[in-house]
């Protein structure tokens, strides 16, 4: 663009030098003053004079030609610079959405950057939180480490006497759980008297106490009255087995009837079996009047099902026995005397079966143990023993300040 430009304004500085010099001679051509002679006309001057026309006339057309050039380079120029200035826009335009591309990923930049502070800080957070805890966690288990350490030195220098005092108290508490929880009293004597040995063994004058007080316990318990849980089994075994010789308070079939044969002539001989057979009968076929209407015949299933219930609740009697749970023992042996009064006839043996259970709810299944924790007590505080025991001795010992006295010199 720029050199078409000075193109143009070389063209307009030849057209301006053109049109000075046919100024120039025109000058030259004007006619003569009035004053003057009357030029003498010659060939020569009119072939200058056309000579010079002719040249004016090349000139203008020249210059008209060199004007439509350059008109026609200014119309290119312009479709030049119009074509430039749609480019511009076209370029200008593409800018704005580059800027305005550019606009919204900044705010995507801004807002992720803001979305990045605020999952960092989370997460800055979490790692606090998870950092004091692991802390927290670290000294706990630093603490409970230092406990079993200064435990386990404890028991590295412990003496011989010291593991027998410790055993001692093992089997301490393992007598007070056999007596409380189980009841029974033997393993307990036997706990109690090898607590004593290991006392005895360790050599310590802090446990002559202690062993006084598991001598009175071992004492009580040789006084303890023990139940004969076996006996006891035996008997409500033996009732059990006596459930079939009770007799159902409602009828039932139990074996088909045969017809009757014609009479005979009855004989003193055949009289008296017949009275043998009816008292061997006695047994089987009951007479009853009740107060209570029989409103319907059970069958076999049923009375037999009556007799197992009562099995029934005569093993729970057995279990809660062998637990020795006094409540629920009571409890299951009033259950079966209910059960006996309501489906069962009131005869010989359900009287002697209901004394059986009365007898049985009046037995004590555990014996009443005494207070045997009195010497575990003792030996947990076996440290205040110590300081007792070791008073006297403290106070035996010559004072710094006595002084045997000197006799005189003539005494001895």
């Amino acid at each position: 663009m720029g050199e078409n430009v000075a193109e143009v304004n070389e063209i307009q500085e030849t057209l301006e030098e053109t049109a000075n010099e046919a100024q120039t001679a025109g000058e030259k051509v004007l006619p003569p003053e009035k004053n003057s002679e009357p030029p003498r006309r010659s060939k020569s001057g009119l072939w200058f004079g056309i000579i010079i026309l002719l040249l004016v006339l090349v000139l203008a057309a020249g210059g008209f030609f060199l004007l439509q050039q350059l008109r026609d380079k200014q119309q290119d120029i312009g479709g030049d610079v119009d074509k430039s200035d749609q480019r511009t826009i076209e370029l200008t335009k593409q800018i704005t959405g580059y800027q305005s591309q550019i606009s919204a990923l900044q705010s995507q930049i801004a807002t992720f950057e803001t979305e990045m502070t605020g999952k960092d800080k989370f997460f800055n957070d979490k790692l606090a939180d998870f950092s004091k805890l692991h802390q927290e966690k670290m000294d706990t288990a630093i603490e409970k480490l230092t406990i079993n350490m200064a435990q386990v030195q404890r028991q590295l220098g412990k003496t011989r006497g010291d593991w027998l005092i410790a055993d001692a108290e093992y089997l301490l508490s393992i007598a007070n759980q056999r007596l409380l929880l189980v009841g029974d009293i033997n393993t307990t004597k036997e706990a109690l008297i090898a607590a004593d040995q290991r006392l005895r063994e360790s050599g310590d004058a802090a446990v002559y106490k202690i062993r006084g007080q598991i001598a009175k316990e071992i004492a009580q318990l040789k006084n303890v009255q023990t139940p004969d849980i076996v006996g006891i089994y035996s008997t409500i075994q033996l009732l059990t087995e006596n459930v079939d010789k009770l007799t159902t308070f409602l009828p039932h079939e139990s074996k088909e009837i045969t017809p009757a044969e014609p009479q005979q002539e009855v004989t003193e001989e055949d009289q008296g079996l017949i009275d043998s057979a009816i008292e061997k009968l006695e047994g089987l076929v009951t007479i009853r009047h009740t107060e209570q209407p029989i409103l319907s015949v059970i069958t076999p299933e049923q009375a037999r099902f009556i007799k197992e219930e009562l099995k029934v609740k005569l093993e729970m009697v057995k279990l809660s026995l062998v637990q020795q749970n006094d409540d629920l023992f009571k409890h299951s042996i009033s259950d079966a005397k209910k059960w006996l009064a309501t489906h069962f006839a009131k005869n010989k043996n359900s009287k002697n079966f209901a004394k059986e259970l009365d007898t049985l709810n009046g037995t004590p299944i555990r014996g009443q143990f005494p207070d045997i924790s009195q010497s575990l007590k003792m030996l947990r505080d076996i440290v205040k023993l110590r300081i007792d025991a070791d008073k006297p001795l403290t106070s035996s010992e010559p004072k710094q300040s006595d002084k045997p006295q000197t006799p005189p010199k003539g005494q001895k």
